[in-house]
């Protein structure tokens, strides 16, 4: 059975992106058949994976306004069972094009649907907004995950991040469920980690992630070989938090089957 997960948060740099990249990759180490789909117009996610595309070439852009197959558009990664559905800055345009498409919150949809049965998990790396990009990505998932920061506004932006996903869930996608809270950037050091990983737990205790991603130089490096974490320091803390965010996620589908 296929998983649609969108990893989403407005709140820039939570590790969102990271979040997309490295669990994409354990997925596929676990030999999941895994795509990433990059609907960030920074298409930081495809570039993670020395995925660079020029101008003219196709990506998730011309999936969603002209109606491109999706499947002609997907690129396999150097890395067995992980593949890619790429962004460029292009993107951008889409916010604004999409308005005059019908059912504009469903394109996404629309396109996963049609290439779903060909993964066991899609994961879906959405902007930074809360915007129709992101509204696409929360309507064509099954569940989403939330990167949340270790640091003092954490819980603020998550409160707003939530209210949005339930008008989701009541207007586009009653389906939606919350596959967890993702703790990032955590520092056992620090009083504050601590103080927001209580408060997750305390508040989300049935959908916060058990694994907490700590603060690790290699997954920050990661991006400037083009390669996740775990392929370029597979015994790294940060390589290590993936694999087991993964292995809690595949556990959590078989229990769901």
């Amino acid at each position: 059975m296929s998983r649609v997960i969108a990893i989403a948060n407005q709140k820039g740099g939570v590790g969102k992106t990271t979040t997309a990249v490295n669990l994409s990759a354990a997925l596929a180490v676990a030999e999941k058949r895994t795509l990433l789909l990059d609907l960030d117009p920074q298409a930081n996610s495809s570039s993670s994976l020395n995925i660079r595309l020029e101008r003219d070439d196709a990506c998730i852009y011309d999936v969603l306004i002209d109606s491109v197959p999706p499947d002609t558009v997907i690129l396999k990664t150097e890395f067995p069972y992980l593949s890619v559905l790429p962004a460029h800055i292009r993107l951008v345009g889409a916010e604004i094009e999409l308005v005059s498409i019908p059912e504009r919150e469903k394109a996404l949809k629309r396109a996963v649907d049609q290439i779903r049965n060909d993964y066991e998990f899609i994961l879906i790396d959405c902007p930074p907004s809360l915007g129709l990009l992101t509204l696409n990505g929360l309507t064509a998932a099954d569940a989403f995950i939330v990167p949340v920061q270790a640091e003092y506004f954490a819980l603020e932006g998550l409160t707003q991040l939530l209210n949005t996903i339930r008008l989701v869930q009541k207007r586009l996608n009653p389906g939606l469920t919350m596959e967890g809270l993702l703790l990032t950037m955590f520092d056992e050091r620090l009083n504050l980690s601590r103080q927001v990983r209580d408060e997750l737990r305390k508040f989300f205790p049935d959908h916060t992630f058990a694994t907490m991603v700590h603060r690790n130089v290699r997954l920050a490096e990661a991006p400037s070989y083009g390669k996740p974490a775990m392929h370029i320091a597979a015994a790294s803390q940060g390589a290590r938090d993936y694999l087991a965010v993964a292995a809690e996620l595949m556990d959590r589908q078989v229990r769901a089957a």
